[in-house]
């Protein structure tokens, strides 16, 4: 299919994402974008996709998890599926989950549950600097140090599925990581209360290859790659929302949970 994507504008322009307010439900930006209309292809048709050379990969993962908009369900229970599936994709000794974000296409439901809205901006959420920094933050001083002083590998791994109904309207889209040059990345500050991060966001480029995978079901897991230490694998998986141009008027807003994991090799 052929859908609009919101790329950066690379004119000097500050880009900057600051997410504030209750349960950093809220969000403000400063940058300059552009609409884009590219081919998405199904990914379900055009895989299977290799996780070290694409940067993601749909893989069946049914979860046992009843409720995955209960914060201790998912942080007792969701944390430790997602950190094992990690393991199982990525081959990786250890895994640590650090967070997670829920998402909802529901306006009311935004404001009512404080959730945000699925992002429709091409992104990558971590740089070379911010995934260092997410080291530190994670691991105890000592262990961290040692790791990055030490060139050791790790890696920076999403796991995103719909928390309920199919995925009918705002899927996500993911870029073969394979086709991104480093000429498209942008540094982007990201502003929370009590700190300051950096992720990328990119401009066009026609070489962009870009996959999605129609009707995500809550018993399937997009795994994808945000930040990779080590030379020759697949390091930066840009995203992001979109609008389906054909989806029903009277499709379910989408419902989605992304957890992000600290894989240590």
């Amino acid at each position: 299919m052929k859908a609009a994507l919101n790329y950066a504008v690379k004119d000097g322009v500050p880009h900057v994402h600051e997410t504030y307010g209750p349960n950093n439900s809220l969000t403000r930006k400063t940058g300059n974008n552009e609409r884009r209309e590219v081919v998405i292809a199904d990914g379900r048709t055009a895989g299977p996709f290799v996780l070290d050379e694409a940067g993601f990969e749909l893989v069946p993962h049914a979860t046992a998890v009843a409720d995955l908009h209960d914060a201790d369900q998912i942080t007792r229970a969701y944390y430790e599926e997602a950190a094992q599936l990690v393991k199982a994709r990525t081959g990786a000794r250890r895994v640590v989950v650090f967070d997670h974000t829920l998402r909802t296409g529901d306006g009311d439901a935004q404001k009512a549950q404080l959730l945000r809205g699925p992002l429709q901006s091409v992104h990558n959420d971590y740089t070379p600097k911010s995934a260092q920094q997410k080291v530190r933050d994670v691991l105890p001083a000592e262990e961290a140090e040692e790791i990055l002083s030490s060139s050791r590998r790790f890696a920076i791994v999403q796991v995103w599925r719909a928390t309920r109904a199919p995925i009918e309207s705002d899927p996500l889209a993911l870029c073969h990581a394979q086709t991104v040059d480093a000429g498209d990345l942008i540094v982007s500050e990201r502003r929370f209360p009590h700190r300051v991060g950096q992720t990328y966001v990119l401009t066009y480029n026609s070489a962009h290859r870009w996959y999605s995978f129609p009707h995500m079901r809550r018993e399937e897991a997009l795994v994808f790659k945000v930040f990779d230490s080590e030379p020759g694998k697949a390091s930066i998986t840009p995203h992001t929302a979109f609008s389906v141009p054909d989806a029903p008027a009277d499709a379910p807003p989408r419902e989605s949970i992304e957890v992000r994991t600290l894989a240590l090799f």
